[in-house]
């Protein structure tokens, strides 16, 4: 069984504010024709002013790719800029320090790795991910010690 969490809260507001980008910089476009600037507007400023818009709205929402996925062979963590995967073997602990406003893996020597899906924002959604990677966690390691 595959887990997979993503946030709920940061998706939504980044979901929203992606739809405002280009509701407003479209809206703006059009009107921009019949501006009373004395200035001369051209199609091709209206069609550059939504696609202002489209890249606003494709930033917003690479604040909802964070993704983690995890089973019994180990973690997968996509976060801002990368996916990044993980043995069981290779996490010392999954942790969520406290005033934290997110989970993260803690690797050996002092190192960890933010998991930016699961944050404390979305409340009980972020503690059920968190048993469960705790939970695949505890197997996998059951699995390694009876194979031992």
């Amino acid at each position: 069984m595959t887990f997979q969490a993503r946030p709920h809260k940061a998706r939504v507001a980044a979901i929203a504010v992606a739809v405002l980008f280009v509701v407003v910089f479209v809206v703006v476009a059009v009107l921009l024709r019949s501006s009373s600037t004395g200035v001369t507007f051209y199609a091709s400023d209206q069609v550059a002013m939504a696609g202002i818009g489209l890249v606003l709205a494709a930033g917003a929402l690479w604040f909802a790719r964070p993704r983690v996925r995890a089973d019994h062979e180990g973690v997968e963590v996509r976060n801002m800029l990368g996916t990044h995967h993980y043995r069981w073997s290779d996490i010392v602990s999954v942790s969520f320090p406290d005033g934290s406003p997110w989970a993260r893996l803690e690797l050996p020597a002092d190192e960890y790795v933010p998991i930016l899906a699961v944050q404390a924002i979305d409340g009980e959604h972020a503690v059920a991910a968190m048993r469960e990677l705790r939970r695949l966690r505890r197997e996998a390691n059951a699995d390694d010690a009876a194979s031992r």
